[in-house]
């Protein structure tokens, strides 16, 4: 990914609903009721800002559903995705 930052968005079981965290200072950025609200039309690329980045989405469980990139012209050639 080079020099995008990085932010995961996972389930928090003690409030009961989806942060948004920054890899680099573990930081909560913002937080969603579902993950159905996270990851509807643009709403994760207006949480990571102009800047964009690269966002892992996990399952409720703690595997990995997917990876998503923004803006969509910086996601790297060679990925499978």
């Amino acid at each position: 990914m080079g020099n995008l930052p990085g932010y995961t968005l996972t389930h928090d079981d003690r409030n009961e609903d989806w942060a948004l965290k920054n890899d680099a200072t573990g930081r909560t950025v913002r937080r969603f009721d579902t993950k159905e609200e996270a990851t509807k039309g643009g709403v994760l690329q207006d949480a990571v800002g102009n800047q964009g980045g690269s966002v892992k989405i996990q399952k409720e469980n703690g595997l990995y559903q997917e990876e998503r990139t923004y803006p969509r012209s910086r996601d790297p050639r060679s990925s499978k995705g």
